[in-house]
């Protein structure tokens, strides 16, 4: 089933990587906002069937704040983003001595997918691991509030999240979970190596067994008097720490 994406951006990424599988564009404004009008050019010269003046059902945009430039000029169908194998995942670890993945233990909130999703495109992440039980699918919105984060970073789904730990550690990476309990900070981790971070579920974090599968459990200690943070907020700030060589 196709998704219905309303984020330009999503779109244009989604154009860009895999046209074939961009459907239909549809445009409600006559007048639309630049983003849109390189969504229009862009599936033109594809090939892509583009509809202007159609009516959008404002869909899962009913409970914001209204259409943005972002969100309110129309929306694409698109068939979903195939998730890679999880071998595949580890090929960069043979060519470099550093790097950065994420696992996604059992986070539910497709929010919270896709702006991880954002922020690892924006930091250069080698891939993302998601367990497939009790975790936000990579959906519409998923690919939305990643902005093209979905197209550009590869993922695998997986049914045993462990497992897929214990196959990255033996294909070079250590594996460090986040915790807000932990006594390490991240600016303490070696970060001349290949990591893999795993961020846990945005109520419970990290199940048992996969914090027991990890080599280390670090945290970022908060400055302020807040003590803690969003999980994908939290997210962005490790990566932004695992990412800068010393």
């Amino acid at each position: 089933m196709a998704l219905e994406l309303r984020n330009p951006h999503s779109i244009l990424a989604a154009l860009d990587r895999r046209p074939s599988q961009v459907l239909e564009v549809r445009i409600s404004s006559s007048r639309p906002a630049d983003a849109w009008i390189a969504v229009v050019d862009r599936a033109r010269a594809a090939g892509i069937p583009v509809r202007t003046g159609a009516a959008i059902d404002p869909g899962r945009q009913r409970h914001k704040h209204g259409p943005t430039e972002r969100t309110g000029g129309g929306l694409a169908k698109v068939k979903p983003p195939v998730n890679t194998d999880v071998g595949e995942l580890w090929a960069p670890a043979h060519e470099s001595a550093s790097g950065v993945w994420l696992a996604l233990d059992c986070i539910q909130d497709p929010q919270n997918v896709g702006s991880v999703f954002r922020s690892a495109a924006f930091f250069g992440i080698r891939g993302i691991i998601i367990s497939k039980d009790r975790s936000a699918p990579v959906n519409a919105t998923v690919c939305d509030v990643a902005a093209g984060g979905v197209e550009t970073v590869p993922f695998a789904v997986v049914t045993n999240l462990r497992r897929a730990l214990q196959e990255a550690k033996d294909n070079g990476l250590w594996v460090v979970g986040a915790s807000e309990h932990a006594g390490q900070d991240v600016f303490d981790l070696d970060r001349d190596r290949c990591w893999l971070l795993v961020l846990g579920n945005e109520q419970h974090g990290m199940r048992r067994l996969t914090g027991e599968t990890c080599d280390e459990i670090c945290r970022l200690a908060p400055r302020g008097d807040v003590g803690s943070l969003n999980v994908s907020v939290a997210a962005g700030a490790l990566m932004a720490v695992l990412t800068q060589t010393r």
